[in-house]
């Protein structure tokens, strides 16, 4: 089972496409962060996934909420894969130690070595407010990150 809402999202620092390291505590007081852990790259229904991120970018990243994708792939593969798939956003590497921020949100599956399908909305304060988790091969009904997202409230005029 993964953490649960109303617990504290575990504090992370991992390295994007573009080898920057990117740490959840920044976000912190700025936005709430949509925390997308996927299996693998290059796997269709990940791509799948990632695809309705990127078609529909402006609610998922924006002047309120910030959406970061998560596997245990390196950085390395991951800047291949968001080159072809033309991915802007921040596809990190949870790749050594090997699944250690899956763990943290216990996602990971030790049998397989790779990340379950999980979702968190964390928001301002840290606080995980939506979780959920499916196994490999069982798909996420992304409206319900809409669902949580908009439960966040309205964005501001700039956005």
């Amino acid at each position: 089972m993964p953490i649960e809402v109303g617990s504290e999202a575990p504090d992370f620092v991992l390295k994007d496409q573009n080898n920057q390291e990117v740490r959840l505590r920044d976000f912190r007081g700025r936005k709430a962060v949509l925390l997308v852990f996927y299996p693998l790259t290059f796997s269709r229904r990940c791509q799948g996934e990632l695809t309705e991120i990127r078609d529909n970018l402006a609610e998922y990243a924006n002047d309120r909420v910030q959406v970061l994708t998560v596997s245990v792939d390196s950085v390395y593969s991951h800047k291949v894969w968001a080159g072809q798939e033309n991915f802007d956003f921040p596809l990190l590497a949870d790749f050594w130690p090997h699944g250690e921020v899956a763990r943290a949100y216990d996602v990971f599956d030790d049998e397989r070595g790779i990340a379950n399908r999980g979702t968190f909305l964390v928001d301002t304060d840290g606080t995980v407010v939506y979780a959920e988790m499916n196994g490999p091969g069982e798909a996420r009904d992304q409206s319900a990150w809409r669902t949580a997202l908009a439960a966040l409230g309205p964005r501001s005029a700039a956005g």
